[in-house]
Order: structure tokens, then C-alpha cells, then sequence
């Protein structure tokens, strides 16, 4: 229910006393709401008013409708001015207030009840007051008849006055603190003005919403919204600077609006109500991420001129409250996510419903193909890898994601390849040279094979394997790993490129592992290495002749013995760039180590001459190496046990006049 007072200046009240005072009243009134409702118990004419009007002037003076709280009820006082008073004074009003439970406002607007019926125009003759069990607002300020009204208001360009209007009431609610003036001749389009802004605003939300329609003193007034005319506003405005100011005729304040403020004017200009209830279900008015719920209402209707600071409240908004999003938004924001911006269309995705998700990639997905896949961040494409299987029919964007990704992530690469070869139409053989920028280990390679097979977008990768595996020295080569590679090639692409690579791979170990005679068959293989890369065959033999170099003298000679002329040269050659620098020389004095080696290739050389095959370079050096006294003493006692082979080196230095 709702308690009543009459207040008016009395000639003898409820208490015998004269002037003014409560006159009547509902029975049962609350504990101090006489008390909270006094301060607000005041009404003194307009300035340009006449001092003296008659009966048919008093029509003229403007009707003051107060909204505020007392003790935490709603208080609705309306104001009216009566001229004299019993006495014949002027300056007599009459005041009529309802004090109200705070659920009897429930689901309505204080602004509605402007022209309700509960207003009486004088004292009641009693002084007991029926209680009022409803409060019924009056048809003139409803929602439909404003948004008809708001054109013919008078005022220039209503809805950018509404936009300014709506942008200085959200600032004050937000700051809990501060006043908006509204100056006009006729308090009727104060009054309707105010309506409109709380119909802009949740019930709640306008339930925060003081205001009074007329006052004499704006300055003074404790209400958010304060309505007065010309006159009073032009003679204390210079001491009311603090306050924002509309003027109802001109349009009020310059400056741009939010863009809640132009949505908001824009549902007013279209009649939609239900954008506002829209805007309100999504974040009231004095809520810091109305922006955002502007600028996501903007999406849902398709409005192309969102811009990217919009964008950003809007994923804001969707970030704090997630599921309390109305279902109704996810729904309209799908067709839209193409054109979205991509940190927006990603957060959409993030918290849209599960039943949406799916959706919503592919439109995002579809964005991107259209031109912005180059604004993907790293953040962004490991976003989407999540769901790499939705890239698949769209290369254009699949590929930089995936490429992304691998560089950024190596333990991933060989995923990524396996995404990619599943895409049509891209460009395969760019894409995997950038995702194995970096050739993959012998062990990586295998795994791809055994996953795909001979895919041609593969073909490469085994040979770049080798070759990296081969330097330096081509140690690697003989590795588990790389062998085991070097037989998946030969069974899934034996006859490319990658298969003669494998061939050399395969040589390599047959090179340094064999008996003389396979040894021999394995490096004029390497050798020769006909289609095989260049790199990898060079480094191959360098790497086995090294270590071969290592092996006894016998098996050393007959190797040499087995091979072409030309393999012969080279791998004396190389064994010859084993020796330390002062050995290769032919000068000393050497180190033990070193000395067992130079005397070691010098018995290589004397078992190959024995058989009958002499290798020119490797005679030469033997020769210098030798003919020194120390050198000769040393070689000596290394053939001790070899009579035939010391016959030999005294011929070998013998042909050379040693």
C-alpha cells in the first residue's frame, strides 16, 4: 500500500494551529516519514509569473512532480500553486505526497505517474486520507505516445538532444553524484523529457533516477534531473556552473555522443522498445560497459560502422559476463562474426554457447578468407589450431595458422604437416619448406613417412634430413636413426631423389662396416652418387674415409688395392689430411700418437706397392716422410717383424735417391 499527505497553508489544521501544515493524511503512517518528507515541502513561482494572478492564471504556473526516497520508500510530491491563502496572502501550494512501499513501484517507471489519477488539485475537506492500494500511471507518457511525440517536441534535432541527454544521466549514475537541469517555458516537455529518459533506462535503474519537474532553485535542488524555466535558469546559472544544462527548446550541450547515447536515440527514432529493453537486459545505463552493450546490439543488427575501440567493449562485455549473455544475442551475433574483427569474432567463439561454437568458426573462418588472414596473431592461430579440422576446406587461412604455429611450436610440426597435406588447393611445397625451415630430425622424417607415405609435398624433406645429418664429417650417418630412415625411403620412394640419397646413406654404413672388399663396392657407390646430392655424397665419403683411416694397415691396403684409381687418390687424400700438420709434412718431431699414425700409412703404402699397385701421392709423402734418420729409425723398429715390408721401403726410397 501507499500513505497520502495533504500539505497547504490553513487557516486551522489537524492541531487547531494556522499556516502552513499537514491538513490530512492516510492513518498509520510510518515512523518519521512526516519528518523525511517536510524538506521537500516547498514551492515558489517562476519570476516572470504574475505577482498577483487570478484564478484563470493560475493554470499557467508550472506543476512540480518530485521523485525521491525517504527511509528508503519512494516518494512522489506533487506541487501545484494556489495564489492565497485563507488569510488572503499570495504565495500559498498545495502539496500532495505518497509515500509508498518500495515493491508498490515494482515494474514501473516514477516518470509514468505524472498524470495519474491519485493527484488531486486541492486539500481534501477531511483530514483522513484512504490509503492507495495501487499506483496506476496515467496513458499520456507511455512509451508509444513519447516516441510519437519526440519529433513535434519543438525541439531542433530531439534525438541528438536525447543522445547528449542520455550520456549526462549515465555519468551521474555512475558518479552517484551530480545534477542535470532541463530549462523549458511549458513543464509538460520537462516532464515528458524525463519520462523518456527513464523509459531509456531499466525499471531499476530508473527506479535511481530522482528528479522534479519544476523548481525555483536549480542550484539547490537534491534531485538528479531538475526541471525550470528560462527566467530562473538565466539568473542563476553563472553561480550553477557545476551543473550540466539542456535547454528543451534548443537542444542543450554540443559535443559527440556514446555510442549507447545514439543507439539509444536511434530506438527512440525508430519506436523499437524493444532495442531499449535490449540495451537494458544487456548492461543499464549507469553501468561502465554500456559501450559494449551498445556496440553489441550494433552487431546483432548487422550495423556495418562499428569500429574497433567499439569492438573491444563489446568482447569486453562478452568476457565478463559469458553465460549471462541472453541466448537472443548469441543468436543474432552469428550471421555477423564474418565481418567482425578478429579478436572479437575469437572472443564470440570463446564464450558463445556450445551448440553455437561451431558456427561461429566457420563464419570467423570465412572472415579471414575474405582478406584479414594477415591480421592473425600468434595468440589467434593457436587459438584456432584448436580446431585445425575446421580449417580444412579453407587453405588460404589454414596455412598461415598452421605455419604459425610449427614455427612457434616445433614439437608440433609434424601435426601441422599432417593438416596441411589434407588441404586442397594450397600451396603444399611452400608451405612444409616453412614449416620445416629447420629439416626435421632422421626420426621426425621417419614418422612422417610412416604417416603418409610417398606424399609428394614430402619428397624433399628426406634428402634435406640426410644432408643436415652429414655435416660435419658425416658422423650421423651411421646413426640407428638415420639408417632406419634410409630403409623407409628406399620402401615408400626408392626412385627420386630421396631414394638416391637413402642409396648413399645406405653406402655409408656398408663403407664402415664392411670387409675390404664390400668397403671398396660402398665408396666407388659414393663416389659416383649419380642423382644424389652433391653435399651429402662429398660429405659422406669424407666421413667414412676418416674412419677408415682408423683401421690396421693390412685391411687399409687392401681396400686401396680394390678401388678405381681415382677413389684410390681420394681417399689417400683424405687419409694424408688425418695426419697431425708436422706428419703430413714429412718433419719432426712428432708426439706418440702421431708418429704410430704416420708410420701406420707409411705401412699402407708398402703393403699396396707389394701387391703391385702404387698411388703416386701416397708414394711421394711416404718418401719425405721417411727419409729422414729419425723417421727411418722409427720405421725400422715399426717393421721389426716384417722383413719383406722393410725390402719394400728400402726400394720406395731408393727411387727416390734416398
Amino acid at each position: 500500500m501507499a500513505w497520502q499527505l495533504h500539505y497547504t497553508s490553513a487557516r486551522r489544521g489537524p492541531t487547531g494551529r494556522a499556516g502552513f501544515q499537514f491538513v490530512a493524511e492516510t492513518p498509520g503512517l510510518p515512523d518519521g516519514v512526516r519528518a523525511g518528507v517536510t524538506p521537500y515541502l516547498s514551492y515558489r513561482p517562476p519570476p516572470d509569473a504574475p505577482l498577483s494572478p487570478d484564478d484563470s492564471e493560475l493554470g499557467l504556473f508550472p506543476v512540480s512532480l518530485l521523485y525521491d526516497r525517504v527511509g528508503g520508500r519512494p516518494l512522489l510530491l506533487r506541487c501545484r500553486y494556489l495564489g492565497r491563502d485563507y488569510s488572503g496572502r499570495y504565495g500559498n501550494f498545495f502539496a500532495h505526497a505518497v509515500v509508498a512501499e518500495p515493491d508498490e513501484l515494482e515494474g514501473l517507471r516514477p516518470a509514468e505517474l505524472w498524470h495519474a489519477a491519485h493527484w488531486t488539485q486541492s486539500p481534501a475537506p477531511e483530514n483522513v486520507l484512504d490509503p492507495l492500494d495501487e499506483l496506476t500511471p496515467g496513458a499520456a507518457l507511455d512509451p508509444e505516445a513519447l516516441a510519437a511525440w519526440l519529433p513535434v517536441s519543438g525541439t531542433a534535432d530531439p534525438y541528438a538532444l536525447l543522445a547528449r541527454l542520455v550520456d549526462a544521466v549515465a555519468g551521474v549514475l555512475s558518479r552517484g553524484h551530480g545534477r542535470i537541469v532541463l530549462v523549458a517555458d511549458d513543464v509538460e516537455a520537462i516532464a515528458r523529457w524525463i519520462a523518456v529518459v527513464s523509459y531509456s533506462l531499466p525499471v531499476a535503474a530508473a527506479a535511481r533516477l530522482s528528479f522534479v519537474t519544476y523548481t525555483a532553485d536549480p542550484d539547490g535542488a537534491a534531485q538528479r534531473l531538475v526541471g525550470t524555466t528560462p527566467a530562473i535558469w538565466g539568473a542563476v546559472r553563472h553561480h550553477a556552473s557545476h551543473a550540466s544544462a539542456f535547454d528543451l527548446r534548443e537542444g542543450g550541450a554540443d559535443g559527440p555522443a556514446s555510442r549507447f547515447a545514439r543507439t539509444v536515440a536511434d530506438c527512440w527514432r525508430a519506436a523499437d522498445l524493444g532495442g531499449l529493453d535490449a540495451l537494458g537486459e544487456l548492461a543499464p545505463l549507469e553501468d561502465p560497459a554500456r559501450e559494449g552493450a551498445a556496440a553489441l546490439l550494433a552487431l546483432c543488427r548487422r550495423d556495418p560502422a562499428v569500429t574497433a575501440e567499439e569492438e573491444r567493449a563489446a568482447a569486453e562485455l562478452l568476457e565478463r559476463r559469458g553465460a549471462a549473455i541472453p541466448e537472443w544475442v548469441w543468436r543474432d551475433l552469428v550471421p555477423g562474426v564474418p565481418s567482425m574483427g578478429l579478436d572479437l569474432a575469437l572472443t564470440v567463439h570463446e564464450h558463445a554457447p556450445a551448440g553455437l561454437r561451431d558456427a561461429v568458426l566457420d563464419g570467423l573462418v570465412a572472415g579471414l578468407a575474405g582478406g584479414r588472414a594477415a591480421l592473425l596473431t600468434p595468440e589467434n592461430c593457436d587459438l584456432l589450431y584448436r580446431h585445425a579440422g575446421r580449417l580444412r576446406a579453407v587453405p588460404s587461412v589454414a596455412v598461415p595458422v598452421l605455419t604459425s604455429v610449427a614455427r612457434r611450436h616445433p614439437g608440433r610440426r609434424i601435426a601441422v604437416t599432417g593438416e596441411l597435406l589434407r588441404l586442397d588447393g594450397a600451396d603444399l611445397d611452400a608451405a612444409i619448406r616453412e614449416v620445416w625451415e629447420t629439416p626435421p630430425s632422421a626420426g621426425e622424417c621417419t614418422d612422417l613417412l610412416d604417416a603418409h607415405g610417398a606424399h609428394p609435398a614430402l619428397a624433399g624433406l628426406p634428402s634435406r634430413t640426410f644432408t643436415r645429418l652429414a655435416f660435419p664429417g658425416g658422423e650421423r650417418l651411421g646413426d640407428t636413426t638415420t639408417l632406419r630412415l634410409a630403409e623407409r625411403v628406399r620402401d615408400v620412394m626408392p626412385d627420386g631423389h630421396a631414394g638416391r640419397d637413402a642409396a648413399v646413406v645406405r653406402a655409408y654404413w656398408a663403407a664402415i662396416t664392411g670387409d675390404p672388399a664390400r668397403t671398396a663396392r660402398a665408396l666407388e657407390e659414393i663416389a659416383a652418387a649419380e642423382g644424389a646430392t652433391r653435399q651429402l655424397a662429398d660429405e659422406a665419403f669424407v666421413g667414412a674415409a676418416r674412419r677408415l683411416s682408423r683401421r690396421p694397415p693390412r685391411f687399409r691396403a687392401e681396400l686401396l688395392a680394390a678401388v678405381p684409381a681415382p677413389v684410390r687418390a681420394r681417399v689417400a687424400g683424405r687419409w694424408t689430411a688425418e695426419l697431425a700438420g708436422r706428419a703430413r709434412a714429412g718433419r719432426a718431431p712428432l708426439l706418440g700418437r702421431e708418429i704410430e699414425r704416420r708410420n701406420d700409412l707409411v705401412e699402407v703404402v708398402l703393403r699396396l706397392r707389394k701387391r703391385g699397385v702404387a698411388e703416386p701421392s701416397l708414394e711421394e709423402w711416404a718418401r719425405a716422410a721417411a727419409g729422414r734418420w729419425l723417421a727411418a729409425r722409427q720405421l725400422d723398429a715399426h717393421l721389426a717383424r716384417s722383413p719383406e715390408l722393410r725390402a719394400v721401403l728400402r726400394d720406395l726410397l731408393g727411387e727416390g735417391g734416398g
